[in-house]
């Protein structure tokens, strides 16, 4: 017997679902001899990398996790009082463990089936009740990537409305958090419109240039402004007023709705989202009743199910921006959904009392620092406040003393102007570290330590905030805030919502250009870690080399595998890649003095985000058609191209196609592009059939975003988080994002997100994903995407027909099933989606890019068993088609029209349907053993819409009245 030394536990086998006998057999079924064969077959030859991938070698789980540790250790996590938008906070052990760290809640897909996503749903409508009640306006979506983003989005959708054409001015207060100002800068530029930034007191609102205005509450520095006045002059003409709201000074202060504010955004962070250097965090925006048909995002309703039961879905899908393409006002589709849940349950929690009570302590201790500082002979100049001190000290010398003994103590303040401090308290602020402070500042001054009295329970104690602004409405009275306080009713509340949904956790989610991948446990477990979750975005560089060194890493690793010179880390989403890449084509012409090239050539099939992006970035959309087999008509380009040469800005193309095809003429494509002096944009949905077989840079794309929730496995989170950042040919680097607040590498350019590299506490899910799988692993993910898509489409061959093919007949890692012939039967594509849930399985991606069919993903992580337990259920569900084909079913009344089946209906004494029970919610063997109930039957989404109802309102409160809102489209689901 002999013995030989090989790595025992490989990450990449835990990823790469199909083992090696699998795979041969899942090859005879396609018909090669070998995978090699196969991408041969798949991939053009013509745009084949050269060589490997050159990563560092691939590390085991415990190896990385030690390696990991150390890099993050070199992170200082100080005590912060920075303020301006991010504050401390605690999230729940109960909320941690159960929601953010249970695949349950994490690996769940946007909720557009709402029938196997009620749980979710129920989640996000107590979000929005959240916002809603503390905000004082009547509507709200279930939240957008952050304030600063949220900020811009209100300032586009009131420019698109105002009725005061063409007002091209806005007015911001000077007490805008500066990287909001910095975003809206950004966001203003492209759409002609110029940002007036200034003092809100002396305003001149009467200039007809004028058409809206922005304030904070409480401002930047803390002070806290009655702008009750303000907003009504701001109304007198004709202005519309956004206000930035500190959530938690809201369950203190007059709402915004009661001060007249037509939108209002914000963060919902400090109900207990950690810092995390900037996000993922949750914003928010609420809004008038009259500007619910515009509200970016997604906006969750009630409706009612088939059995006339209350049921939750996304409301006003007609909305998407991916329907109405060129003519949006933003390109944003999704939501910070794990962020925001976490966020409403933090309220369900600790209930209207409790984060009363958290607001109460927080400004009363900031009141007994004030009282300190005022002893020790220290200016404090803010008269009214919630939370944030602003402090003058004699010297700038005196400054800088204090924040290096701050420092030196493991604290960090604000810092700005020559002598000013700020020093923002939060709910996790204790007595101990005011005393803490004061002990600190009276070293500095040389002067004797003071020891105010610590607030007594008993006593009253007058808001240092006008009479006007003391809040006397009340909010969060629904039941679902008033019932769960204790820990075993809220763990048994989240259970029960988890239980409604169907995640990763239960079955393959095979949604085509979605790309629902294994979010691998030991990617996961860091986000949580002290030192990632509990930084200050705007902390000093020296406490973040361990972020600085993974962001070097990153960037780097994502450029290997692009083949780009530079990475930009900061946008917080796809949609903001996509817009981020697009400004830096367009700051590149400018540069040179071709600012008059604005238009963008987009394919007919595009995402509906692209010309969305395109159209706020100040670009005209030129769309290119496509071929009968699902390519870009390579003759139309040519045509356009020439056409518009003058004024062309650049091509958005996404590779494969989104029709599931590596197009053979892509380096004809991007050459007819380069020709004409525009810039290619690749689309990364589908970056995980490129990486390592080809890359954009290679094909000619110039800039490229990432969807690092697709192809590098941060997980979808029920529709968010994701990060979207954008890789750049050498002349676009000085074009990527910048900061006003941290300059990110010297850029000039404006930030797209509100902080300097984006939502980058989930950023580790992807180093992690990178350093465990190595050059070699990711390579091999990609070929195994494409076997496993292929696998699935030679399985279902006679059942389904496959829209587009590649020239000798392969798919790339996705493919689209037509379904249209079966309406001659009367049979929906939503039909098969719904029929699904009775499977087990969520459904492809429905009538997305092409009405009437669905398209597939499988994913490199699913085994050949879970493939096959897929195909089954499509096979089957074919047979159950030719029954109502051949007439075996009636039209209207069989197995399909009525899915999904709840155990409700098929519980019911009187069974009257023309099918059996057994054949309803058992349809197959293997659905037996784990079965997944729906909560809820179909969803009458008409309903729904004509009653829009987006909070915690009882569903027979309200009369179903026919014309308050009515869909016309009933829109694609992806």
């Amino acid at each position: 017997m002999s013995f030989r030394f090989a790595p025992a536990d490989v990450f990449e086998t835990r990823h790469n679902a199909p083992d090696p006998a699998d795979q041969q057999q899942m090859l005879q079924t396609i018909g090669v001899e070998s995978l090699e064969q196969l991408i041969a077959e798949t991939v053009p030859a013509g745009i084949r990398l050269p060589e490997a991938l050159q990563l560092p070698p691939a590390q085991s789980e415990r190896r990385f996790l030690r390696s990991f540790k150390q890099l993050t250790g070199q992170n200082k996590v100080y005590k912060s009082y920075i303020g301006l938008g991010y504050h401390d906070t605690t999230l729940p052990p109960v909320i941690q463990r159960n929601i953010l760290e249970n695949p349950g809640w994490y690996t769940a897909y946007t909720p557009y089936q709402a029938e196997i996503a009620q749980g979710r749903l129920e989640a996000l409508i107590n979000y929005q009740t959240l916002i809603i009640d503390l905000t004082g306006l009547p509507i709200a979506n279930a939240s957008l990537l952050d304030e600063g983003t949220a900020a811009a989005e209100a300032l586009h959708m009131l420019h698109a409305q105002t009725k005061k054409k063409p007002a091209t001015k806005f007015f911001v207060s000077e007490q805008v958090l500066p990287q909001t100002i910095d975003v809206l800068r950004t966001r203003a530029t492209p759409l002609g419109i110029e940002l007036v930034v200034g003092d809100h007191r002396t305003a001149d609102l009467a200039d007809p240039a004028l058409f809206g205005a922005m304030v904070q509450y409480p401002g930047a520095d803390g002070e806290i402004f009655d702008y009750k006045e303000f907003i009504e002059q701001a109304h007198q003409n004709g202005l519309y007023v956004i206000m930035a709201a500190d959530l938690l000074a809201l369950t203190l202060l007059t709402s915004p709705g009661e001060l007249g504010a037509d939108v209002c955004v914000g963060s919902s962070q400090r109900f207990g989202v950690p810092m995390g250097f900037g996000g993922p965090h949750a914003g928010f925006f609420s809004t008038k009743d009259e500007f619910k048909r515009f509200l970016p995002g997604r906006i969750i309703g009630q409706s009612i199910d088939a059995a006339g039961n209350k049921a939750y879905r996304m409301a006003l899908q007609t909305r998407e921006q991916h329907i109405r393409r060129e003519k949006a006002t933003s390109n944003i589709c999704t939501a910070q959904v794990l962020l925001s849940v976490l966020a409403g349950m933090f309220a369900v929690y600790h209930g209207p009392k409790g984060i009363r009570q958290f607001a109460v302590n927080t400004h009363l201790l900031a009141q007994q620092l004030e009282a300190g500082l005022k002893a020790l002979g220290v200016p404090q100049l803010n008269e009214s406040y919630f939370d944030t001190l602003a402090l003058r000290l004699e010297s700038h010398e005196l400054q800088q003393a204090l924040k290096a003994e701050a420092e030196s103590a493991g604290i960090n303040f604000r810092y700005y102007g020559e002598n000013m401090v700020g020093i923002s308290l939060s709910q996790n602020t204790e007595a101990d570290d005011v005393q803490d402070i004061l002990d600190l500042f009276a070293k500095v001054l040389g002067k004797e330590e003071q020891t105010p009295a610590a607030p007594e329970a008993t006593a009253d104690y007058a808001p240092k905030w006008p009479e006007s602004l003391h809040r006397r409405s009340e909010y969060l009275t629904h039941p679902v805030f008033n019932t769960h306080h204790a820990e075993h009713e809220l763990l048994r509340y989240m259970k029960q919502l988890e239980n409604k949904d169907l995640s990763l956790a239960h079955s393959m989610i095979p949604l085509g250009s979605c790309t629902m991948k294994l979010n691998a446990t030991a990617e996961m477990i860091p986000v949580t870690w002290p030192e990632i979750g509990q930084l200050h975005p705007f902390a000093p560089a020296d406490q973040t080399l361990g972020y600085q060194e993974l962001f070097r890493n990153l960037q780097a690793w994502l450029c290997q595998v692009t083949g780009f010179a530079a990475v930009s880390l900061q946008p917080n989403s796809g949609a903001q890649g996509e817009y981020a890449g697009l400004l830096a084509i367009r700051g590149y012409h400018e540069g040179r003095g071709e600012g008059h090239r604005t238009v963008a050539l987009i394919p007919a099939s595009a995402h509906g985000t692209n010309p969305a992006s395109a159209v706020m970035a100040g670009m005209q959309v030129v769309v290119v058609k496509s071929t009968e087999d699902g390519n870009i008509d390579v003759e139309d380009l040519k045509t356009k191209a020439a056409q518009h040469a003058d004024h062309l800005s650049c091509l958005m193309v996404t590779y494969p196609s989104t029709h599931g095809v590596y197009e053979e003429t892509i380096k004809e494509i991007c050459a007819v592009i380069h020709q004409h002096g525009g810039r290619v944009y690749m689309d990364g949905a589908n970056m995980n059939a490129q990486v390592g077989l080809t890359s954009p840079a290679s094909i000619g794309a110039d800039v490229c975003h990432l969807n690092l929730h697709k192809t590098f496995c941060i997980p979808h989170g029920g529709g968010g988080p994701g990060v979207g950042p954008i890789g750049v040919v050498e002349d676009l680097i000085p074009y990527l994002p910048g900061h006003v607040v941290v300059p990110v590498e010297g850029r000039a350019s404006g930030a797209v997100s509100a902080a300097p590299w984006g939502s980058a506490s989930i950023l580790p899910i992807s180093y992690a994903y990178i350093s465990m799988m190595g050059g070699d692993g990711l390579t091999r993910a990609t070929e195994l995407a494409i076997l496993n898509a292929n696998y699935i489409k030679a399985r279902l061959d006679g059942h389904y027909p496959v829209l587009y093919a590649g020239a000798n007949g392969r798919c790339a890692h996705e493919m689209i099933l037509d379904c249209r012939q079966f309406k001659k039967a009367g049979v929906e594509v939503e039909d098969i989606a719904k029929r699904l849930m009775d499977y087990g399985f969520h459904a492809p991606t429905v009538s997305f890019p092409v009405a009437g069919t669905l398209m597939v993903e499988p994913t490199e992580s699913e085994s050949r068993a879970e493939l096959d337990r897929f195909c089954d259920a499509m096979i089957a569900i074919r047979q159950e088609i030719a029954a109502v084909e051949d007439g075996r079913a009636d039209q209207k009344n069989n197995v399909l029209k009525h899915a999904p089946h709840t155990a409700a209906v098929v519980l019911t004494e009187a069974w009257d349907r023309p099918y059996t029970r057994e054949q309803a919610v058992y349809p197959l063997p293997y659905v037996r053993d784990a079965k997944f109930w729906p909560s809820v039957s179909r969803i009458d989404s008409a309903y729904g819409d004509r009653n829009l109802i987006c909070s915690c309102t009882p569903l027979e409160e309200y009369a179903d009245e026919p014309e308050q809102l009515v869909a016309t489209d009933k829109g694609p689901s992806y």
